[in-house]
């Protein structure tokens, strides 16, 4: 069965709608690739994939600017690869190795650049949200129009310090949006079962917080919410919740085997839902692209994700003396 098609026209143009398409379909090779390195006992501690939410990161960058910010959850390949870090940097990260964004210090939930503006993977639940508050507050204190992304899954919804710094963020009228990655499941547990209101973004009304629910399966959804946000910080409206509904195929992490829902479901998201198959369907029936040249992209991206493997493989490990630079002594 065909993913479910968008229902209306794109508001994209052709070659913008291929560029959405290559982009997803680099984090979803990607992450499977890390996946296998994984498995080969390559990439230690813990890995978090994002195999299924690659609308997400994709729809925002689109409507990111240069020198816009961005900070996340550990959950966090995808938003390296989206605001175009290297992935011969990150795959060497996750692998341990000198050649890795940070040094192979930081690993699958703690790698950082500066010259891209994202500022991590954090591993501590919510820890990022009220960072992403703090680049905000730098930033209009600068005055430069710069806005920042925060992001956070829904069982982070549920932590004190996020709702400290929505309080903050209102008063402050920072430019920060605070992105809920919405995947159904906080580890192993349904929303239903752990959130008392069916939408997280309401919570906002409290602290005046506006904000809206959009389809996080769909790109060009993403990327009209995405543009709305923009545009309420950067008029200095204070802060904007988007809760993006989306959905992980793969576990938790790399340990989790995810018996909490059942294989159908799974099955039924990735054969009616899946965000890269209906770009795919609108690129065909649109005839921006074939068939041959949907083909050709795929094996360009495989061929770049196992160079990044290889690089990987080959980038010798830290000195030891690494242990004793970047950090606060």
């Amino acid at each position: 069965m065909a993913a479910k098609k968008a229902t209306k026209k794109p508001n994209v143009s052709g070659d913008e709608l291929k560029e959405f398409y290559k982009e997803m379909l680099l984090i979803r090779r990607f992450e499977e690739k890390a996946g296998q390195l994984y498995g080969m006992g390559l990439i230690g501690g813990f890995c978090h994939l994002y195999i299924g939410q690659e609308a997400v990161v994709v729809g925002l960058e689109a409507a990111a600017e240069e020198g816009d910010k961005r900070v996340t959850s550990y959950r966090d390949h995808g938003h390296m690869l989206a605001c175009g870090m290297d992935p011969n940097g990150v795959m060497a990260e996750l692998t341990g190795r000198e050649g890795g964004y940070s040094k192979g210090k930081g690993g699958s939930m703690h790698m950082f650049s500066k010259e891209k503006h994202f500022y991590g993977g954090h591993g501590i639940v919510g820890a990022q949200v009220p960072i992403g508050a703090g680049l905000a507050f730098a930033d209009k204190y600068k005055g430069n129009g710069r806005v920042t992304f925060a992001y956070f899954g829904d069982g982070a919804a549920n932590q004190g310090q996020v709702y400290e710094t929505f309080n903050m963020a209102a008063i402050w009228d920072l430019p920060v949006i605070f992105v809920i990655e919405n995947n159904q499941y906080a580890m192993g547990t349904s929303q239903a079962r752990s959130t008392s209101s069916p939408d997280i973004y309401t919570r906002g009304e409290a602290f005046g917080i506006p904000g809206q629910v959009v389809d996080g399966m769909d790109v060009l959804a993403v990327k009209e919410a995405g543009e709305k946000a923009v545009a309420h910080c950067r008029s200095g409206n204070g802060p904007y919740i988007l809760e993006v509904k989306t959905y992980r195929y793969r576990g938790h992490s790399m340990s989790d085997p995810a018996k909490y829902r059942t294989r159908e479901e799974v099955q039924r998201v990735r054969e009616e839902r899946d965000p890269i198959e209906r770009v795919r369907e609108m690129l065909l029936e649109g005839k921006h692209a074939t068939e041959e040249d949907l083909k050709a992209m795929d094996k360009e991206i495989k061929a770049v994700v196992n160079e990044s493997a290889e690089f990987s493989k080959t980038s010798p490990l830290p000195a030891e003396s690494e242990l004793w630079t970047d950090i606060v002594a």
